[in-house]
């Protein structure tokens, strides 16, 4: 299973990355996150619960972070429950005015054909196509009210 969801975001790159980096800003930022728990830390890797709605589907995900500021990519690897193994990748890509932002999610089900079944229609297609969506619009929308753009 394959998705991915893009975006536009006029402000500078840095403060784009550092801000979606800091998970502690989630929660404020957008309103479908309910909260983001920190469970480990350390220099190169966070270990979080993350808690978000699907219009009003609760849902809820622990996913190791690591940041890698040379390439500007946070990388999550979700560790638990339907999503084991998933691995995401956000990539922040500058043009001429403004900052592409790409989300990419990967994941191999684990049984054979249900698994793909429900891993491309559920979970790709209910869940994370529209968690990832509103991610990336309300963060546009955060950033670009702070620009005035």
């Amino acid at each position: 299973m394959h998705t991915e969801n893009r975006i536009v975001i006029r402000a500078p790159l840095e403060r784009i990355f550092n801000t979606v980096a800091d998970l502690s800003n989630w929660p404020r930022v957008l309103p479908h996150y309910r909260w983001v728990r920190l469970l480990e830390q350390t220099p190169t890797r966070n270990v979080v619960i993350m808690a978000a709605r699907r219009k009003w589907i609760p849902v809820r995900w622990t996913a190791e972070q690591t940041v890698d500021r040379e390439r500007h990519e946070i990388h999550f690897r979700h560790l638990k429950a339907f999503t084991k193994g998933m691995h995401v990748v956000w990539t922040f890509t500058p043009t001429s005015d403004a900052v592409e932002v790409c989300i990419r999610h990967e994941l191999q089900p684990t049984i054979p054909l249900i698994g793909r079944f429900i891993a491309e229609t559920i979970i790709a297609g209910f869940f994370i196509s529209y968690i990832a969506n509103q991610t990336l619009t309300h963060f546009k929308h955060y950033f670009e009210r702070q620009d005035g753009t």
